[in-house]
């Protein structure tokens, strides 16, 4: 007899098989395999511009309940899903980099149990160049998210200042990523740098709410304005994307008048809400990449 807990969905005209619809994710919420796939199958419209023709990494869960990255297309994958080759910096290898272009491939990713799907900054063909830029605000461990969102509304003033205009979402942890659409036509060093540099000149006007750095997480009372995500193969988690945290949080795109508001906080949006929230609401962030922004730094960098 078949197991009841496997099932066969027809999507995007293709016939995906999934399987351990039972099996618990989140044993303290009750949470499964099925109601991952259920979620995905529900966003995905919302979710999908955003993964579309750009390489992935993505998480996996494990067979112990832990994580695990897979930052290549699996050897089980079918034909029809798509990869973008990228050749290592650190080593002479070429590696098949994961691509989700419909619901079809963001489902067979997820049956084969991938929980978090995080979006590289740039896409081919000029992987070197990022339509992204990024803002990754990272609350240090003593610190709210009252502050987060402050230090938002700082960076945002900053920017228009510049003429140039920020997207908000929760991070899926304690943190606020702000997303700029860009024209890629600098490489990642140039865009780093200008990320960097907005940073710091925050930090230094705001130096009781505000730090700078690359990589590193503040452990204080401030918030550290991170630029070290704007690399080439690096990755940030996706619009929608769930996160491997108690609740089963989702980063979530937000408006600026919930920033302005102080009210949202990352416990908020979860497997649960997001369903609703995009029924009643829609997507805030739709058409954010119709009008793609140009940095104001040197045009003839290399």
């Amino acid at each position: 007899m078949p197991d009841p807990a496997d099932a066969s969905w027809e999507i995007d005209g293709r016939r995906i098989e999934v399987s351990g619809l039972d099996k618990r994710y989140w044993p303290e919420t009750g949470i499964t395999k099925g109601d991952v796939l259920a979620y995905y199958r529900t966003v995905a419209p919302a979710m999908l511009p955003y993964l579309q023709g750009r390489p992935l990494t993505l998480v996996a869960f494990g067979a112990k309940g832990q994580g695990r990255y897979l930052r290549a297309r699996p050897s089980k994958a079918p034909a029809w899903l798509p990869s973008v080759e990228y050749r290592l910096e650190t080593k002479d290898v070429v590696r098949q980099e994961p691509v989700v272009d419909n619901a079809a491939g963001l489902l067979w990713y997820v049956n084969y149990q991938v929980i978090e799907f995080h979006l590289w900054l740039s896409r081919p063909p000029a992987l070197d160049r990022p339509d992204w830029a990024v803002f990754d605000l990272d609350p240090g461990a003593e610190t709210s998210f009252e502050p987060v969102l402050e230090t938002a509304l700082r960076v945002r003033a900053a920017l228009a200042a510049a003429g140039l205009r920020a997207w908000p979402k929760t991070s899926g942890g304690r943190g606020l990523h702000l997303f700029l659409p860009l024209l890629p036509e600098q490489p990642f060093e140039a865009v780093r740098a200008w990320v960097r540099e907005v940073g710091e000149q925050l930090a230094r006007a705001e130096p009781t709410l505000i730090a700078a750095a690359g990589g590193a997480t503040h452990q204080g009372r401030l918030v550290t304005v991170d630029f070290a995500q704007n690399s080439i193969a690096r990755s940030m988690a996706a619009p929608y994307t769930l996160r491997a945290t108690p609740q089963a949080r989702v980063s979530t795109p937000l408006t600026w008048a919930e920033v302005e508001a102080g009210r949202v906080r990352p416990e908020d949006f979860t497997i649960q809400t997001i369903p609703a929230r995009l029924a009643e609401h829609g997507e805030p962030w739709s058409g954010i990449t119709d009008h793609p922004q140009r940095l104001p730094i040197d045009q003839t960098s290399p």
